[in-house]
């Protein structure tokens, strides 16, 4: 797995890209509808993850409105204290309420407890994930394995595979974890909305 790249406000390599997915990121009505009520979400080791962030990105690339597209928003945390259904369940219920003016489903994940369904909803068994940064680093695209999250120093990015196919409307698989199915199930839905991106076959 290539190393994972994570920044605040630092500069770097990937500085330029960070940029303007910060710049991006404050442009969305819904994205910064989240992160501007963070605090009160209290969800240990949350993120705001996964394809919402990419298709707002494309979006701008697109020139499309910031929600085109978005199903909805993915919210991860990892509470390892409490695996039961009942617990992410009220979780989620606690989350939603706090936002009552999304337009969109808010999806409350516990990675600390995906382990013990995955098999039942795919098919095959995995690990036990140690963070949610592991199971972010699991997720089916390249340029879908994102996740933000307000810090100290401004947004704090967390992206194991890098910026670079995000922003050059790239979808690659991410094999570490799923099967070509589920990859071309999401990127079908994914070439009607956003004609422009260029799909990576899973066997190239």
């Amino acid at each position: 797995m290539p190393t994972a790249h994570r920044s605040g406000r630092s500069p770097g390599a990937g500085a330029p890209l960070e940029a303007r997915l910060r710049a991006i990121v404050s442009a969305s009505p819904l994205l910064c509808t989240v992160l501007d009520r963070w605090d009160e979400l209290g969800l240990p080791d949350g993120w705001l993850s996964g394809s919402a962030i990419a298709q707002t990105a494309w979006n701008a690339a697109f020139g499309f409105p910031p929600g085109h597209g978005l199903a909805d928003i993915d919210l991860v945390y990892f509470d390892a204290g409490d695996l039961s259904e009942g617990a992410e369940d009220r979780q989620a219920e606690r989350v939603r309420a706090l936002f009552p003016d999304m337009p969109l489903r808010i999806d409350v994940k516990n990675e600390a407890r995906v382990h013990l369904w995955y098999e039942g909803n795919f098919g095959y068994p995995i690990a036990a994930y140690r963070s949610s940064e592991q199971a972010i680093a699991t997720f089916p695209t390249t340029a879908g394995a994102v996740a933000i999250r307000p810090a100290a120093g401004g947004l704090e990015i967390f992206a194991p595979f890098g910026l670079a196919d995000l922003f050059a409307g790239i979808v690659r698989p991410n094999k570490v974890q799923i099967t070509q199915a589920i990859y071309e199930k999401k990127v079908r839905r994914w070439r009607g909305c956003w004609p422009g991106l260029t799909i990576i076959d899973w066997q190239e």
